[in-house]
């Protein structure tokens, strides 16, 4: 489930970034992770991503493509592994953990799981509560996790 959330959350972020980017900010604040998401309009955006990830548009996303545009998305952002660039490649090394390569129906079969996962009420839309839900369940296994022992 971690790895379906990570990839929803990283296609989200590279969808997001430029359109934010170009977008002037709502009078109310947010943005536009901040609005309910129809399972379509996640769909639409696994696939705007993987799209942007594929490199070298061969139908197949690979580890090594997604490390690059985690890194172009750094540059162009000014972000040398902070905040968003560390998210980010948490998403990347959630997504392939168990493959060095995704499918665009892999990709996007991960990211309407962790659309499915997030819509609790099972109505097909996300909404801002929801997505704030699923955040904290994801953070709650991370923060309960004890450090390792130095060896």
């Amino acid at each position: 489930m971690k790895t379906i959330l990570a990839t929803v959350a990283l296609g989200a972020a590279f969808v997001a970034a430029p359109v934010l980017a170009q977008a002037p900010a709502p009078a109310g604040g947010g943005g536009m992770m901040q609005r309910d998401q129809s399972r379509q309009e996640a769909q639409q955006r696994a696939d705007t991503m993987f799209q942007m990830i594929d490199g070298n548009h061969d139908g197949t996303v690979t580890r090594a493509e997604a490390d690059q545009a985690v890194a172009q998305f750094q540059a162009n952002r000014g972000d040398n592994g902070g905040r968003s660039g560390g998210r980010l490649q948490r998403m990347i090394d959630d997504a392939f953990a168990s493959s060095q390569s995704l499918t665009l129906q892999q990709f996007e079969a991960q990211s309407l799981a962790r659309f499915d996962a997030a819509d609790t009420n099972h109505d097909g839309v996300v909404t801002a509560a929801e997505r704030q839900q699923a955040r904290a369940q994801q953070a709650a296994p991370a923060a309960q996790t004890p450090p390792a022992k130095p060896q």
